[in-house]
C-alpha cells in the first residue's frame, strides 16, 4: 500500500463518507486534532499482521483468553474479543494535510472517498436517543461498593474499577448524524468511530492506553476525576481540588504501579519511568488525572508483545490485577464486551496507537440497542454515593450529545 494523493485538509470532516462501508475504523491521535482512518476488510484476523496496516479492537473479554478467568454473563453488544482488519485503504489527516494510502485496485474509489471525507461537514442532527435504563440501580450500586470495600479492608484487593451500564433501544438512529455531533460536544483526544457490519461504537475517549513507535513505548493511565464548572474561578478550584485529592492520587498511583508492572515483562531494564505522576488535565466536561509512563522494548519484543502483557489496561481493572479483575465478575451486573477494551490500529512498520474505550456509546444497528458503561476506582477511601455520582457524571457528558441525559 503506497502513498496515492496528498490534498489540503481544513479540519472539517463528513462522516457520512464512510456510510457505504461496512467496515471501517476512525481514530484521532491527539490533541492537535489529527486522524487515521483505515476503511474496509480486505482480511478479518484475531490478531494484527507484521508489515502491514491492522485496524480493529480488543474487548475486554479477551482477558479470558488471557488469563485463567471467565465470564458469569453472556455477551450482549456483539463485538468479539478480538477483530483486527487490513484496510483497502487508508486517510491520514494532520496539520492541514490529508494523505491517502491505497491499494492499486482501490485507488479511484479511495480518491473519491477522500473527496467526500474532507468537505463539507454534516448540519443534520440525529434524532434524540431517548428511553435509557439504568442497569444497575443507586441502591444495588451502592450494596456492591460495600461489598468490594469489604475486600479491600481485608486486604484481598487496594483498588477495583467496578462499572455500571444503561441500554436503550431506537431502531433506525443515525450513528452517522450521532457521532458529528459527538464531536462537536466533546472532541475527546483519542475518539473513534468504528464499524463492524452492523454495529458501531462512537467514542469520546480521552484516555490513551499505548503508543508504540520505533521501539518505544508510551502509556498514559487516567485515574481522578472532577466536573468542569462554567464560573472559571470554580472551574479553576476544582482542577486543584482534583490534583490535591489523596483518593484520587492514591488510584492513580495504583494504576500506575499495575502498568509499569506489566510494561516491564517487555521492557529492557531499568528502561521504564513514569515521566509525568498526577497531571490534570481538562476536557469540555471533566478535569482528568493522568499519569505517563514510558519504557523501551526489548530486542525481541514487538508492538502486540506490548498489547500482550498489559491487557486489559490497569486503569480499567485494579490491584492486585488478577484478583480485582474475578471480583469485576462476581459485582458487576453486566458483561463489559467493547467497553474497557481498545480501538487503535498497527501500521506497516511495527507502530500502534492503541486508546482506552470509555465514554463509549455501541449501537446494534440491527436489533437497535444502544448501550452505554461508565466506572469509578474503589479504593478504602471511597465512599459510595460519591463513587455513584462520578459514574452519573461520566454517562451525561457523553449523552448529553444525544439529546438525552439519561
Amino acid at each position: 500500500m503506497q502513498p496515492t494523493a496528498r490534498i489540503p485538509w481544513s479540519g472539517a470532516l463528513d462522516w457520512r463518507a464512510l456510510e457505504p462501508y461496512p467496515s471501517f475504523l476512525a481514530r484521532r491521535t491527539g490533541a492537535a486534532g489529527g486522524w487515521v482512518i483505515g476503511v474496509g476488510a480486505k482480511e478479518a484476523l484475531q490478531a494484527p499482521r507484521p508489515g502491514t496496516w491492522c485496524f480493529g479492537h480488543l474487548a475486554y473479554d479477551l482477558k479470558n483468553s488471557l488469563e485463567p478467568l471467565s465470564s458469569r454473563h453472556p455477551v450482549e453488544d456483539g463485538f468479539p474479543q478480538s477483530r483486527w482488519c487490513v484496510p483497502f485503504w487508508v486517510v491520514e489527516l494532520s496539520q492541514g494535510e490529508a494523505t491517502l494510502h491505497s491499494m492499486a485496485e482501490h485507488r479511484e474509489e479511495a480518491l473519491s472517498f477522500l473527496g467526500a471525507l474532507v468537505g463539507k461537514a454534516p448540519d443534520s442532527p440525529a434524532a434524540p436517543l431517548t428511553g435509557w435504563q439504568v442497569r444497575t440501580t443507586r441502591e444495588h450500586y451502592l450494596k456492591q461498593v460495600e461489598r468490594v470495600l469489604h475486600h479491600i479492608q481485608h486486604g484481598d484487593i487496594y483498588e477495583l474499577n467496578y462499572c455500571t451500564g444503561r441500554t436503550a433501544h431506537q431502531l433506525g438512529w443515525d450513528p452517522f448524524a450521532g457521532f458529528a455531533q459527538l464531536m462537536a460536544a466533546n472532541p475527546a483526544p483519542f475518539a473513534a468511530f468504528y464499524r463492524m457490519h452492523d454495529l458501531f461504537a462512537l467514542c469520546a475517549s480521552p484516555e490513551r492506553y499505548l503508543l508504540v513507535e520505533e521501539g518505544k513505548v508510551l502509556a498514559q493511565p487516567m485515574k481522578g476525576t472532577r466536573r468542569r464548572h462554567v464560573d472559571p474561578a470554580e472551574d479553576a478550584r476544582l482542577a486543584l481540588e482534583l490534583a490535591a485529592d489523596p483518593k484520587e492520587r492514591s488510584e492513580n498511583i495504583m494504576a500506575v504501579d499495575v502498568m509499569r508492572n506489566d510494561l516491564s515483562r517487555v521492557a529492557a531494564s531499568r528502561s521504564v519511568v513514569v515521566e509525568e505522576l498526577c497531571c490534570v488535565h481538562a476536557y469540555p466536561h471533566v478535569h482528568q488525572m493522568t499519569s505517563t509512563i514510558r519504557a523501551c522494548l526489548r530486542e525481541w519484543a514487538t508492538a502486540w508483545d506490548a498489547v500482550l502483557a498489559s491487557f486489559p489496561m490497569a486503569s480499567m481493572t485494579g490491584a492486585p490485577k488478577l484478583r480485582s479483575m474475578q471480583l469485576i465478575d462476581e459485582v458487576e451486573d453486566m458483561r463489559r464486551g467493547l467497553f474497557s477494551g481498545t480501538l487503535g490500529f498497527f501500521t506497516p512498520h511495527g507502530n500502534a496507537d492503541l486508546n482506552v474505550v470509555i465514554r463509549t456509546l455501541t449501537y446494534d444497528a440491527s436489533s437497535g440497542r444502544a448501550a452505554l458503561l461508565t466506572g469509578s476506582a474503589i479504593t478504602a477511601s471511597s465512599v459510595p454515593g460519591s463513587e455513584w455520582e462520578e459514574c452519573e457524571l461520566k454517562a451525561r457528558s457523553v449523552l448529553k450529545a444525544f439529546g438525552d441525559v439519561g
